[in-house]
């Protein structure tokens, strides 16, 4: 009955979710054993790891939560931004050396070093009667500086068997050579050293890797760093006091003091690289920056890779900057930022070294969770020993048998969050946000004669999104005369009224109606007052 439970992330709205400000992991499956949570443990500190951390832990009673330094140091920022005094209710273990042993009931727990874009990211064993489970997190392999070796994942497979090797999935179909540091870095480098203005680097906020050895570069330079976003600057103070960042203060500058250093000597680091509204790059690039104003020699670096649904986004962004400044930099023009994740390469190599018994691809759409099905079987890996799950399988495993996928699935339907996210948001409030947004609202209040049944005055209507009232008088016109008719065919009887039914009667026929004349579906919402 002992449950471990492997990061808490967030996903981030689709185009289709206007308003969601992000998607929690479905944890219905859990109720009634909160008791049995051994603990959550956390892998490394990207938001798609520990976002949703603040809420799930709260509602499941704040289990153990176990964890590399940084990762421990974000969760509990990230709490007390949602909720101030709530990291105190915290229980952890901070993971001192991926050596540690920590037993849980019939689980043992034990880790493994992996590399990733941030630090302290780590992979989990997890030791159990029925199997060892291998979850290797986020990874790439190979892709750090020269000076640094390779991981090798050889010693994993002499655990007793059988293990289970669950692998990140994402680069199942990039056949490509990954870049390496040492390329990004030969390429910053250059850019840093010779560009003739400010330079604006744009990334992720928890690329504190990379922010720390942009700093340490700048150092060098002579150069002056100006950290903006909140969250960046947050990571930052947080990374300088583990100690990940050292002997920075000297660069680190306020962004208000930008102007006080020649343009050459600048360097602005910031938050929104994919396009988001509020980050920094935004703000510049509209004019909105209380202390940034672009000038045609700066130059703006794009140091992230895109995350799937912020294409158009990142696309206008980048149309904006070109039209303001003569020096844009990114993936698509040189390397100048390295991905923390795989390729087949790299899937297949360690399938190779682990030697496990089973295979689970996962974190990934199934598309890719297929082809790194295909990509495993090359190794000569036995198909029968690779297993395809969608969202919600469980499997279970016992030493004699082979696994067994359970025909019922737990619930994984999307819990929406809006706002605060102190409430979970109804599937029902974003149907009626994507029909606003597609087709608009039609309001219609219409005042009855409580005793002749009589509409007591031509109604009134508002539209928004729908059309305009000035060029559409004619349709206007017909929906007042078609609402009075539709009353009026209701209240003329003497009889008692049902006013509900006649909402609903106004909403299924004026709705016919607009659509008949214009193929469009906006909302109706009739408001009838009886007088």
């Amino acid at each position: 009955n002992d449950i471990v439970i492997v990061d808490m992330g967030i996903q981030f709205p689709e185009e289709d979710m206007p308003g969601i400000d992000y998607i929690i992991p479905n944890i219905s499956y859990l109720k009634g054993k909160e008791k049995n949570i051994r603990a959550v443990v956390f892998t490394h500190g990207h938001l798609d790891h520990i976002g949703a951390a603040p809420l799930l832990l709260e509602k499941l009673g704040f289990p153990l939560v176990v964890g590399l330094p940084l990762t421990i140091a974000l969760i509990k920022r990230r709490m007390e931004d949602h909720k101030k005094d709530s990291s105190k209710r915290l229980k952890t273990i901070q993971i001192k050396d991926t050596k540690q042993k920590i037993n849980l009931n019939s689980f043992n727990l034990g880790f493994f070093e992996v590399e990733h874009s941030i630090m302290d990211s780590m992979g989990v064993i997890l030791g159990s009667p029925a199997a060892i489970v291998l979850h290797m997190g986020d990874w790439t392999l190979g892709t750090e500086t020269s000076s640094k070796k390779t991981i090798s994942y050889n010693y994993l497979a002499n655990l007793p068997k059988p293990t289970i090797l669950m692998v990140e999935s994402l680069g199942a179909t990039n056949r490509g050579a990954l870049v390496t540091e040492e390329d990004m870095w030969e390429n910053l480098r250059k850019i840093i050293t010779s560009a003739p203005g400010r330079i604006v680097i744009a990334t992720f906020a928890t690329q504190v890797k990379r922010a720390r050895d942009i700093i340490a570069f700048a150092q060098k330079l002579g150069k002056k760093i100006a950290i903006d976003g909140y969250s960046m600057k947050m990571n930052i103070k947080i990374a300088q006091q583990l100690g990940y960042i050292k002997d920075a203060n000297n660069t680190l500058i306020d962004i208000k003091k930008i102007d006080s250093y020649p343009d050459n000597k600048v360097i602005i680091l910031g938050t929104g690289a994919q396009g988001e509204a509020r980050a920094v790059l935004s703000r510049i690039v509209t004019g909105n920056h209380r202390y940034v104003k672009l000038r045609k020699k700066d130059t703006i670096i794009f140091s992230s890779s895109i995350i799937p649904g912020n294409e158009r986004t990142i696309q206008r962004l980048k149309d904006n900057l070109y039209r303001q400044c003569d020096n844009v930099i990114h993936n698509e023009i040189m390397n100048i930022h390295v991905s923390g994740h795989n390729n087949v390469e790299a899937i297949q190599e360690v399938v190779r070294q682990i030697r496990p018994t089973y295979v689970l691809p996962v974190y990934a759409n199934h598309y890719l969770l297929k082809e790194a099905e295909k990509v495993i079987k090359e190794t000569n890996f036995p198909a029968k020993n690779i297993f395809i799950l969608d969202n919600g399988h469980i499997i279970r495993f016992n030493k004699q048998n082979l696994p067994v996928i359970e025909k019922k699935k737990a619930d994984t339907g999307y819990v929406f969050i809006d706002g605060l996210g102190s409430k979970d948001l109804e599937a029902v409030v974003l149907r009626d946000r994507r029909a606003l947004s597609n087709d608009g609202i039609f309001v219609i209040i219409a005042v009855v004669n409580g005793q002749t049944g009589k509409v007591a005055s031509s109604p009134d209507i508002i539209s928004r999104g729908f059309v305009h009232l000035d060029t559409s008088k004619n349709l206007l016109y017909q929906s007042r005369k078609k609402t009075v008719s539709i009353i009026e065919a209701s209240t003329g009887s003497g009889q008692s009224v049902n006013w509900s039914f006649i909402k609903n009667n106004l909403r299924e026929k004026i709705g016919d109606f607009l659509y008949q004349k214009t193929k469009k579906r906006p909302m109706i919402l009739p408001v009838v007052i009886e007088v």
